[in-house]
């Protein structure tokens, strides 16, 4: 990696603001599907709103109306901390978008993300967000991945045309279309960079990609994280994106209650304590070619320079 670009490390939180235009020459012209590229997991989680019902797990939402519930789901919900904005002035290019409509919601096209609870801000601000970057950024490619679409049974059809012809009127011609195999050069060639995976396959379009795999150790044990990652990386897919995700993952059984009753702890110290424990196995991964990496507090010191780094020996 060139020079000016190592130097960056030692700078501050938007030292990578614009990386991908400062690669070197030599990466311009690979697939982006062979470039490292880092990611946010549940990107929106920073956003959790306490007072919105509960949306997930089915279980639990009967205790929406207990504030004590709400803030355990909060507390152990927020995988991010920083805004969309922050991220994306960090390097993250990677989102994890998981859209929901609120139950009984006044407006009958309000989309708002989640994670256990509902985000306070909806969908078409943040996605406004996000296009007012990539415009101030055009060399930079943006990838979201929307996915979940909870609460869509009901009015399904309706809310996915909606959704759909807003990002398609919103991005305009800085969509990447489906049909190619995106390189940085082609991107800027094309003055294109944004990519949009949209999670549900009867709304498939030119400017929509199929759903981007994901893959992680489903576990809060480290060592189990990378010896999954590692057999994907055995194996890795090609000639598409994919994405190995570092992130945490709370058990599903009874289990979960050794984590959550901890009075003085939450999700973010976990990660603060076990991502860093997870780096060096991401630095010896360079040979591999892992593309999109995605993490829980993806702007936690060190995560994004990692990932961009092993750009390097590619």
């Amino acid at each position: 990696m060139q020079t000016s670009a190592k130097n960056k490390v030692k700078r501050g939180a938007m030292r990578y603001s614009d990386w991908m235009s400062e690669l070197p020459p030599a990466l311009h012209d690979i697939p982006l599907f062979n470039l490292a590229i880092p990611g946010s997991h549940d990107s929106m989680s920073y956003d959790l709103d306490i007072s919105s019902p509960i949306a997930e797990p089915k279980r639990l939402k009967k205790f929406s109306r207990f504030y004590c519930v709400r803030r355990l789901m909060l507390k152990w919900g927020a995988t991010q901390e920083e805004t969309i904005i922050k991220q994306l002035d960090a390097g993250v290019r990677y989102f994890d978008l998981r859209v929901a409509r609120k139950p009984d919601d006044a407006n009958p096209t309000r989309l708002y993300f989640y994670h256990g609870l509902y985000t306070r801000t909806d969908v078409e601000s943040i996605l406004k967000v996000i296009n007012d970057w990539a415009e101030r950024h055009p060399k930079e490619v943006i990838i979201l991945a929307l996915s979940h679409f909870h609460g869509f049974d009901k009015r399904t059809e309706e809310l996915h045309n909606h959704l759909v012809n807003f990002i398609k009127n919103l991005f305009g011609t800085k969509v990447v279309q489906r049909e190619v195999t995106p390189t940085l050069r082609s991107c800027w060639d094309q003055r294109t960079n944004v990519i949009v995976s949209y999670d549900y396959p009867a709304k498939y379009h030119s400017h929509l990609w199929s759903k981007i795999s994901y893959f992680y150790g489903d576990s809060m044990d480290r060592t189990k994280i990378e010896s999954e990652l590692s057999q994907v990386l055995k194996n890795r897919p090609s000639h598409c994106f994919f994405v190995c995700g570092l992130n945490l993952t709370l058990p599903e059984n009874i289990r979960i209650l050794k984590y959550i009753l901890r009075m003085c702890d939450n999700f973010a110290n976990v990660v603060r304590r076990s991502l860093p424990k997870l780096l060096p196995w991401l630095k010896q991964q360079a040979s591999k070619k892992p593309n999109i990496v995605a993490s829980d507090l993806a702007t936690h010191e060190g995560f994004i320079s990692t990932v961009i780094q092993l750009n390097a020996i590619k």
